[in-house]
């Protein structure tokens, strides 16, 4: 079944993956370096502040949809659920767009603020809808909804940016009308099936007890992640942030997408399977999951953090692309610990219903980071924030192995991330012993085909996470049905 899935989802994330690095490449050659600085630390904020307001919902509509499903309950479910985010929106744009009214900065700055806002709330209002379909099991029809807000927003930020001049507000003004369209397409469909019933008062609070700690959490780990983009800002200025920005979006996504892809397939079927046959079940999911991460993210990060130069020139606007290209290394080592973190550790926390202590350690990890970054930019710059944050991943990543073990204890691949390693130093040898090219796409080109071969038939040669019966065993297969 997760193979099934991650397939159908894999489309999806192949467009995270192509928005992703385009929108460094692209904006960071529209923008200047302080307009792209700009737009990465209202990008930040923006996100902080959904997060904190409206990811409380989408956790508790995810984590309650297979409960209401069985007890056919799904239409006071939804009821409550858009009931609430209506709620949220009205009071988030009026406190927040009064904040921004007021607030003593150009107006210039206050136009991209508006539109982050805006953005975010109506993306909010489509992830009620993604989450009930992925967690509905309608995995085309997710696909098919993500793949249009993300392909249509990017396209239309480069559009007001190029054609309505809008700087650092065209990205946010091109996803508010991506979601918008999104909207207008889906969430008529989920409110024809929305009841409101007597239980919605009760079930708000269910969705609240569970939902806030994990938004606490959520809130706590992106600042683990984007707090440093301020830190940077006020020590550094504006332009160091978007060469930070750069480097860190073109590691960490490339590596984040890899977990997403297989983290968010897994974790609903996890879910369903605990609710419908017991914690060895789920165990089984998240363990197979877990193993293909370890398969295609430690090579991943190994090439990345080897490779980091010429990706950096290639991809990157050259103003920035030299300091940018210092700190990949040490985001491929943090985004790397991180996805383990949070799509393999936290799960403990989400199906064994303890958000609160999930909550507390990134609350920890986030004020630690802060004061590493305090002490670590003055004295090493860029590489200082780099290094605060695979330091700090580090310690949150055993904090939650060590609380998340007596609360749901996970099956752990623990044979197939050692293999999956060991292929990865091999490939790792090899990128290092093969000539370097001075021009940054002939070095990719030559390096990235040459390291997946060999991580390739290393991996095959060790069965990483069972490899070999996925890609050897039909071509076994065809060739002796053919022979007979």
């Amino acid at each position: 079944m997760l193979n099934r899935h991650l397939l159908t989802y894999l489309p999806v994330y192949a467009a995270q993956i192509l928005v992703g690095f385009g929108s460094v490449v692209v904006f960071t050659r529209l923008l200047s370096p302080e307009d792209y600085g700009r737009y990465t630390l209202v990008l930040a904020g923006a996100l902080l502040t959904q997060t904190l307001v409206f990811t409380w919902l989408d956790a508790a509509v995810a984590r309650h949809h297979a409960r209401a499903s069985a007890r056919g309950r799904l239409g006071g479910h939804l009821a409550t659920a858009f009931s609430l985010y209506a709620m949220l929106a009205v009071a988030s744009l009026a406190v927040f767009g009064g904040v921004i009214a007021l607030a003593p900065v150009s107006t210039e700055l206050k136009t991209v603020c508006a539109f982050a806002l805006v953005s975010q709330v109506l993306r909010s209002a489509i992830m009620i809808a993604l989450e009930t379909r992925r967690a509905e099991g309608e995995a085309v029809r997710f696909a098919l909804l993500e793949s249009l807000i993300l392909g249509s927003g990017f396209g239309l930020g480069v559009v007001f940016i190029l054609a309505g001049g809008m700087g650092p507000a065209g990205p946010f003004a091109g996803m508010a009308l991506a979601c918008l369209i999104a909207i207008l397409i889906d969430i008529p469909v989920l409110l024809s099936k929305a009841k409101r019933d007597r239980a919605g008062p009760r079930r708000a609070v269910r969705f609240f007890a569970y939902g806030a700690p994990v938004a606490v959490s959520l809130v706590f780990e992106h600042l683990l992640s984007t707090g440093d983009r301020f830190v940077i800002a006020a020590l550094l200025g504006e332009a160091s942030t978007g060469a930070y920005a750069a480097g860190y979006g073109i590691t960490d996504r490339s590596l984040n997408i890899i977990f997403i892809w297989l983290g968010m397939t897994a974790g609903p079927l996890a879910i369903k399977a605990f609710e419908h046959e017991g914690a060895e079940a789920a165990r089984a999911v998240l363990r197979q999951a877990a193993s293909l991460m370890g398969l295609i993210a430690l090579p991943a990060a190994t090439g990345i953090a080897l490779l980091s130069e010429p990706f950096a020139r290639l991809l990157i606007a050259e103003t920035l692309a030299d300091p940018a290209s210092t700190i990949m290394p040490w985001i491929a080592v943090g985004a790397m610990l991180n996805g383990f973190m949070t799509y393999v550790f936290h799960e403990s926390f989400v199906i064994g219903r303890r958000p609160k202590v999930m909550a507390a350690l990134m609350a920890g990890s986030a004020i630690h980071n802060l004061a590493l970054n305090l002490a670590l930019i003055p004295v090493f710059g860029l590489v200082g924030a780099a290094l605060a944050t695979v330091i700090s991943y580090a310690l949150a990543l055993v904090a939650c192995m060590v609380m998340g073990r007596g609360i749901f204890r996970l099956s752990l691949p623990i044979e197939d991330w050692s293999k999956a390693a060991g292929a990865s130093v091999v490939m790792g040898l090899v990128l290092v012993l093969l000539p370097a090219p001075q021009d940054a796409f002939i070095h990719l080109a030559s390096h990235i085909p040459a390291g997946f071969t060999v991580y390739a038939v290393t991996a095959l040669a060790l069965d990483v996470a069972g490899c070999r019966s996925v890609f050897l065993l039909p071509f076994v297969r065809r060739l002796q049905w053919r022979s007979a």
